[in-house]
């Protein structure tokens, strides 16, 4: 994630392309350490998870979000996911 708009409250994931299993999320701050989020959600093509909160009260500068996911339907393509920081 680069900056300067990189400092969020919240997380939502948003699929393309073809449906998608999320496991879970590891996202890691600039100020060092990291947090392990269980999303275990199954998205459709088309489809978007609940506003994820980051632990912590305020606003965290992220620099880097991992994700473990299964791709379903890779017969109808490649799964694209987007992930948006909310404030």
């Amino acid at each position: 994630v680069k900056g300067p708009f990189d400092d969020f409250r919240r997380v939502k994931l948003q699929v393309t392309g073809a449906d998608l299993e999320i496991d879970h999320l590891v996202i890691s701050y600039d100020r060092g350490g990291s947090e392990e989020l269980e999303v275990r959600e199954f998205i459709r093509q088309g489809g978007e998870t609940r506003a994820i909160d980051l632990r912590g009260g305020g606003r965290r500068s992220v620099r880097r979000i991992d994700v473990w996911h299964k791709t379903k339907g890779i017969l109808k393509g490649k799964a694209t996911l987007v992930i948006l920081g909310m404030k």
